[in-house]
C-alpha cells in the first residue's frame, strides 16, 4: 500500500483541546480504552487526545501529517481516527487512510466523523462528494449508519455504532460480542473481599445481581484464592441460604429477558455457535433456558413481535414504566430496564442502526410508525419542569436522522407530569407526583396546548397566581 501525502490545508481543521474530544472519552466511557492500553491517534492534530490520554494513565501516541510528522507510527491496541475521513477530498486517498489505521490497530479501532446534520453549520460551496469551505478545507459529512456501512466495506469485520459518527471495528469478533452485551447488561463488578466471609458475601451480591450462582471462571482471582478451600456445593448452598430470594428470583427473569434482547440483536449479525457468545451469555443461557436453540427461538420471537403494531403498542400502554400518548411511549433513561423487553429491543435496534447519543434524558419510542428519538433534558432532576436541550431522531424505515439544538431557542419545549416517565417506584417519583397534583388542583393544566413551551407556561402560572419554588407550588407574590 502506498502511503500518499496528505494536503496541506487539511491541517486547518485541527483544533486545539483542553479535554478528552467526544470520540475519546466515549471509548473511555465504554471500556475500550483502560489504563495501560496502548493507544495511537492517527492524525491527531495538535495531539489534544493524546495528552490527555496519557494524563489517565494510558500508554498514548500520536501522529498528524502536519502537526506531528515524526509522530510514532507503530502498532497499539486501540488507535484512533478522529475526525479524520471527513477532511480528505480524495475517496481513494479516504479508504487508503482508513484501511492503514485498521492495519495499526492490534484490537480495535475507533473511527469518528460529521455528519450531514451539521451542514448547516459549515460555510462553503458543493465539491466532489463533500463540502469546501471558505478557507479550502474539505468537509464529507455521513449520514446515520453510512460510516458504520463504509468502515464494515473497507474493513471486512461487522463493526458498531457507538453513537452517531462514532464506530468501533474490532479485530476479534468475541470484543464485539463483549461490547454489545455489556450494553444490554452492563458488568455489575464485584464486592472487594480480604477474607472468607466477605468473598463470601461478593458470591451472595452476584447471586442476587444476576440471578444465578457465578462460576469459578467468572471470579476475580483474589476472590478464587480465598474461596479455594470451598467445596462448590457448600458455596452455593451457604449463598442461597444467605441470598434474598426476591431479588435472586427478580433477577433471573431480568437475566433471561436480557439474554433474549442480546441475542435478538446478534441475530442482525449472523448468530454464531453458542461457544462465540461472552461467557457470562453463555452461563446465563445454562441457567434460564433448556438449551440455546431454545433461547435463540424465543429471541426470534421477541424480534417478530416487534414488526406487530398492535403488540407493540399494547405493550406500550401496559408498561409499568414511562408515559404513554396518542403517538408514542416516552421513558426516562433510569427507568428504561424496567418497560416490556419487545420495547427494549425497539430501542437497541435503533441504537444499532445510527448510534446512541452520549448525552439523553428521555427516550421517545413511536408507535405510529417506527422511530427514536433521544431526548436531552439537563436538568432533568433539577428543574420541576425541565427544558429540552437537543434531540437526535432516527426514522427506522428510512434510516434517516436528524439533530436539533435548543441552545439558541428563546422559548424551549418543557415537561409537566415528571413522574410518568419514571417507573412508580423510583425514589424521586412521589416529590414529582406531589408537585403535579399541585398544579393540577390550581388549574395550571385546563389548556394543555397553552403550556408546552416556556413562555406559554409561564404565562399560565401567571394567570394562575403560582410560583415555584424548586418543586413547590406556591402562591405568586408581587415581587415574584
Amino acid at each position: 500500500m502506498t502511503q500518499q501525502l496528505w494536503s496541506s490545508q487539511r491541517h486547518q481543521t485541527a483544533i486545539g483541546r483542553v479535554g478528552l474530544s467526544l470520540p475519546a472519552r466515549r471509548a473511555v466511557g465504554d471500556l475500550q480504552l483502560e489504563p495501560e492500553t496502548g493507544v495511537l491517534d492517527y492524525g491527531c492534530g495538535r495531539g489534544g487526545d493524546v495528552r490527555a490520554l496519557q494524563d489517565l494513565g494510558l500508554d498514548a501516541a500520536g501522529w498528524d501529517p502536519v502537526h506531528f510528522p515524526d509522530g510514532r507510527r507503530e502498532p497499539a491496541d486501540v488507535v484512533l481516527l478522529t475526525y479524520v475521513l471527513n477532511v480528505i477530498e480524495n475517496p481513494a486517498e479516504r479508504r487508503e487512510t482508513l484501511l492503514r489505521a485498521w492495519d495499526l490497530a492490534k484490537s480495535a479501532l475507533v473511527v469518528s466523523a460529521r455528519l450531514r446534520w451539521e451542514r448547516n453549520q459549515i460555510k462553503g460551496m458543493e465539491y466532489g462528494d463533500g463540502i469546501l469551505t471558505r478557507r479550502r478545507t474539505f468537509q464529507h459529512l455521513y449520514a446515520a449508519g453510512e460510516l458504520r456501512d463504509y468502515v464494515e466495506e473497507a474493513t471486512g469485520v461487522r463493526c458498531v455504532s457507538a453513537a452517531p459518527g462514532i464506530v468501533y471495528a474490532f479485530k476479534d469478533d468475541a470484543a464485539r460480542l463483549s461490547y454489545l452485551a455489556r450494553q444490554v447488561t452492563p458488568d455489575g463488578g464485584w464486592l472487594a473481599s480480604e477474607d472468607t466471609a466477605s468473598a463470601i458475601t461478593s458470591v451472595v451480591a452476584h447471586l442476587e445481581e444476576r440471578g444465578r450462582m457465578p462460576q469459578l471462571e467468572e471470579m476475580p482471582q483474589p476472590i478464587i484464592s480465598l474461596l479455594g478451600h470451598v467445596r462448590p456445593a457448600e458455596l452455593k448452598r451457604l449463598a442461597e441460604q444467605e441470598a434474598d430470594p426476591v431479588k435472586v428470583e427478580r433477577s433471573a427473569e431480568r437475566g433471561a429477558l436480557d439474554t433474549l434482547l442480546f441475542l435478538a440483536l446478534e441475530l442482525f449479525h449472523g448468530r454464531g455457535p453458542v461457544s462465540s457468545l461472552p461467557l457470562p451469555v453463555q452461563l446465563d443461557i445454562r441457567a434460564f433456558f433448556p438449551s440455546y436453540a431454545e433461547a435463540c427461538q424465543r429471541a426470534d420471537r421477541l424480534l417478530f413481535k416487534l414488526r406487530d403494531d398492535a403488540y407493540v403498542r399494547r405493550a406500550m400502554n401496559g408498561s409499568i414504566a414511562g408515559k404513554f400518548t396518542a403517538t408514542a411511549l416516552y421513558v426516562h433513561r433510569r427507568a428504561l430496564h424496567r418497560i416490556p423487553a419487545v420495547l427494549r429491543l425497539y430501542e437497541q435496534c435503533a441504537s444499532i442502526a445510527a448510534g446512541r447519543p452520549g448525552e439523553w434524558s428521555v427516550v421517545k419510542l413511536r408507535h405510529q410508525g417506527r422511530g427514536v428519538s433521544w431526548l436531552d433534558y439537563p436538568e432533568f432532576d433539577m428543574d420541576p419542569h425541565p427544558r429540552i436541550a437537543a434531540s437526535y431522531a432516527v426514522d427506522l424505515k428510512t434510516l434517516k436522522s436528524s439533530f436539533t439544538s435548543y441552545a439558541d431557542s428563546t422559548n424551549r419545549p418543557l415537561l409537566h407530569r415528571k413522574h410518568e416517565f419514571l417507573a412508580e417506584d423510583d425514589p424521586d417519583a412521589p416529590k414529582y407526583r406531589r408537585l403535579t397534583d399541585a398544579e393540577v388542583r390550581a388549574g395550571l393544566y385546563e389548556s394543555p396546548h397553552l403550556i408546552g413551551t416556556e413562555e406559554g407556561w409561564e404565562r399560565e402560572l401567571v394567570r394562575c397566581g403560582r410560583a415555584l419554588r424548586g418543586h413547590r407550588l406556591v402562591r405568586r407574590t408581587t415581587s415574584t
